[in-house]
């Protein structure tokens, strides 16, 4: 039957009380009728559950933005509340910029937070383009961190009005929970291997490694602290500084996978991270080294700045390759994924303007098949975490998630926070992201210093490293 004669039988059946005839025996009862008739007449049931929000109510808008700065784990975040003109509804958001957090809580309160204001709060789409051109000289990381304060609030919002997690406003679950890759480190390989094995008795199925070169420093192990031998070793005249040598780097990383593929296997994934500090030739070297070892990735083996390189990178070596927490800007991804140079998009949600750009940035990845693998160090808070989450359990080209564990601190500040168990991450399954912030709980834990340090690793001649 054509769907709108079906419309109209069903219609007036349910008006007379009366049994629809289906054909083939089959029969549809009044009150079925009447409920078949509402779903299509009203367009499924996301529009009904839009509609029966908004009946008999005005416009939501909204009426203020608050910027709430806590450090209950020692890092510096960055949350915004929006306040609506339904009283008690408000929705949080993730504008941690971990640098500089008030250069962008300063973007907030003096240039997105009157604009916004007054504004329809279901309008996300417009109110995110409109307020990103605001600033003519855009796409920094101040500015978009600020936006996408706004835009998780605003999504949050929405969740809650219509009864929905976000992540069914992105389409609805296509995985059960997040899988997560744990962060093993050491200085020594046996110590490292027990960490890994710790990760898969607790049912992981990918780890990070990374390993430390005994006397030099290094990235992600916490005991790699330059020596007073390696400090004699630099020319006259350089100050005492961590020293960082790429060439025992890489000799010390090919010695690690070869270990640990040695002692537990591949059924294991194996994620390493270079961060960035090798030359870009380097790079090419220990990729092209630890393909036999089967990573699941290698990530940020290039800065932003060399981004050209990943062409030669796809001529050279087939080891995977993630790039992206450093991107702020569409055009520093974009030739990477469409020419398949990477295999797995890496960006910070909130550097690059929150979930409705990052939304965008997946649906792209997905038509080259470059799966998505979102930042989430601890510097990220808690609603960074979420908008994570949310795109991941709605994501079909979904790769890996960095795992982060809250501790009760934390937790008493966002009730609500996911849940991790056995190598994965869970959304409650509450409206919006499930997610809230105790103020109180949160003012007791202001920061402890202005901005992050990021060290000042250099060379034995003294030459700078890159972060």
């Amino acid at each position: 039957m054509e769907r709108r004669s079906l419309l109209k039988t069903l219609s007036a059946a349910a008006a007379a009380g009366a049994a629809v005839s289906l054909g083939q025996g089959r029969t549809l009862s009044a009150e079925a009728a009447s409920g078949v008739a509402a779903t299509m007449g009203g367009g499924g049931p996301l529009a009904q559950a839009r509609d029966a929000a908004r009946r008999g109510m005005p416009p939501l808008k909204i009426t203020n933005v608050k910027v709430i700065a806590t450090a209950p784990s020692s890092s510096n975040w960055t949350i915004v509340k929006v306040e609506t003109s339904e009283p008690g509804l408000y929705g949080l958001g993730s504008a941690t910029h971990q640098e500089i957090p008030q250069a962008a809580q300063a973007y907030i309160e003096t240039r997105l937070k009157p604009f916004v204001v007054g504004k329809n709060c279901d309008e996300i789409e417009d109110i995110w383009q409109s307020a990103y051109v605001q600033q003519y000289f855009r796409s920094g990381p101040e500015s978009n961190n600020a936006l996408s304060g706004i835009d998780g609030a605003l999504w949050d919002i929405l969740g809650k009005r219509l009864g929905v997690p976000v992540y069914q406003l992105l389409g609805g679950k296509v995985r059960a929970a997040v899988p997560l890759y744990g962060h093993a480190s050491a200085m020594e390989l046996p110590d490292l291997e027990d960490q890994v094995r710790k990760y898969i008795a607790e049912g992981y199925q990918c780890v990070r490694v990374q390993l430390g070169v005994p006397g030099w420093s290094g990235y992600g192990v916490s005991g790699a602290k330059t020596s007073a031998a390696t400090q004699a070793l630099r020319p006259d005249g350089v100050s005492p500084s961590p020293v960082f040598d790429p060439g025992r780097y890489l000799t010390r990383t090919i010695q690690m996978f070869e270990y640990i593929r040695s002692k537990v296997g591949f059924d294991i994934g194996l994620v390493h991270d270079v961060h960035e500090r090798p030359a870009p030739n380097q790079s090419i070297e220990l990729c092209k080294a630890v393909e036999q070892y089967r990573p699941f990735y290698m990530e940020d083996p290039l800065s932003p700045e060399d981004v050209g390189w990943f062409q030669i990178f796809r001529q050279e070596t087939s080891a995977p390759l993630a790039m992206g927490e450093l991107f702020t800007n569409r055009n520093e991804w974009l030739p990477l994924v469409a020419n398949r140079w990477i295999d797995f998009i890496r960006c910070h949600q909130s550097a690059m303007g929150g979930l409705n750009m990052c939304r965008k940035i997946a649906h792209c990845c997905e038509f080259f098949d470059v799966r998505t693998a979102w930042h989430g160090p601890g510097n990220v808070d808690p609603l960074g975490h979420c908008y994570n989450l949310h795109l991941d359990l709605a994501t079909p080209n979904f790769g890996i998630q960095e795992e982060t564990k809250f501790d009760e601190k934390v937790r008493e500040v966002f009730p609500g926070a996911p849940v991790i168990s056995k190598g994965y991450m869970y959304a409650n399954d509450k409206p919006g992201f499930g997610i809230d912030i105790d103020e109180a709980a949160a003012a007791k834990y202001p920061y402890k210093q202005p901005f992050e340090e990021r060290g000042n690793d250099r060379l034995l001649d003294g030459t700078i490293v890159r972060p």
